[in-house]
């Protein structure tokens, strides 16, 4: 998928094929390093292969710069009881530091409202680490909005399992 979004010459958008897992992995361990929380990660090439490609649990997309990449945006469907429709959740956006600030992340944002808007989805949502000031900074100066009225919780690891396994 080309993007026309920006007037960046040689910039485009595409999706992730199962070619890219090792590029994808590297970039979640980039991020998460950024993050301060790389200890979090578990992906593997083999956990990303069967998530992404046999049980289509998400999709990825890859930003390059003159065939070069720069960056990627994963993200999946989910669906608004309230209001009836599916939406759009992004659960990364990453653009690698040397392209920072040249319009790639906010190109990859932008796609991703273009797939919202064509699949009659009714917004995007995504979250923050609130110490990321950098990018809080940079989804606000885009025009998004914080949210302040929901709380997010969590159940995993041991608790899950024994929920999750009971009978």
């Amino acid at each position: 998928m080309s993007n026309a979004l920006t007037n960046i010459e040689g910039f485009t958008i595409r999706t992730a094929t199962e070619e890219d897992i090792p590029l994808i992995l590297r970039y979640i361990l980039e991020l998460a390093d950024y993050e301060g929380c790389k200890h979090l990660v578990q992906a593997t090439e083999e956990s990303l292969m069967e998530s992404l490609f046999v049980k289509n649990q998400a999709e990825t997309l890859i930003a390059e710069y003159c065939g070069e990449p720069v960056g990627f945006s994963m993200y999946l469907f989910k669906f608004s009881t309230f209001l009836g429709k599916a939406y759009i959740y992004l659960e990364d956006l990453y653009v690698t530091p040397q392209w920072r600030g040249k319009g790639f992340g906010k190109a990859l944002l932008i796609n991703l409202m273009k797939i919202a808007v064509s699949n009659d989805c009714t917004r995007l949502d995504w979250g923050c680490f609130v110490y990321n000031e950098p990018s809080m900074a940079f989804y606000k100066q885009l025009g998004a909005r914080e949210l302040t009225e929901w709380a997010d919780f969590r159940v995993d690891g041991e608790l899950l399992q024994k929920y999750g396994q009971s009978v």
